[in-house]
């Protein structure tokens, strides 16, 4: 047989052994996981309840649901295992800051000019004239000028007529 046939099966169970490896790895890494629970870590099972580990035995977990709430699960149930602050900031929605910064950002800027009220230039501004980018309309141009320069533009027109129609 010629290479060049051989070539895509090749492909092939090259991407299988691949993908079976890395599935293999990740299925070694969450039983790892499960196996490093202890007492007291928080959890969150397949399912999507949050507990905590009260107890690991060889092929269970007895989880702390809640005051006077425990449960039994298989240690395969266990989704992850989450640290202190992610557990406590998801169960008890208490947010722990890595960072100590102390400052705010304002909601205004007037508190960085140093006064709570407005600039005067604000106020002056909002009095000007609108500016209008539009086209004038024919009312507010005065009378005479309008019909002159409506004379003018017929007049152009009716030049650009003959001299098309001469060069047809």
């Amino acid at each position: 047989m010629n290479i060049v046939t051989l070539l895509p099966f090749i492909v092939l169970i090259g991407a299988m052994f691949l993908m079976t490896r890395s599935a293999k790895r990740k299925q070694q890494a969450a039983a790892q996981m499960r196996n490093d629970m202890q007492p007291g870590t928080g959890v969150r099972t397949i399912g999507g309840m949050y507990a905590t580990v009260k107890e690991v035995n060889e092929e269970t977990v007895l989880l702390d649901a809640g005051p006077g709430v425990e449960l039994l699960f298989a240690k395969n149930a266990i989704g992850a295992v989450l640290g202190d602050d992610e557990y406590n900031r998801i169960v008890h929605g208490i947010e722990h800051d890595l960072k100590n910064d102390d400052a705010v950002v304002p909601d205004d800027a007037s508190s960085l000019t140093g006064t709570d009220e407005p600039s005067d230039d604000a106020s002056a501004a909002s009095d000007d004239k609108p500016i209008d980018l539009g086209k004038k309309d024919a009312a507010d141009e005065p009378a005479g000028e309008t019909e002159t320069e409506a004379a003018e533009v017929n007049a152009e027109e009716s030049k650009k007529t003959d001299g098309e129609s001469g060069a047809k």
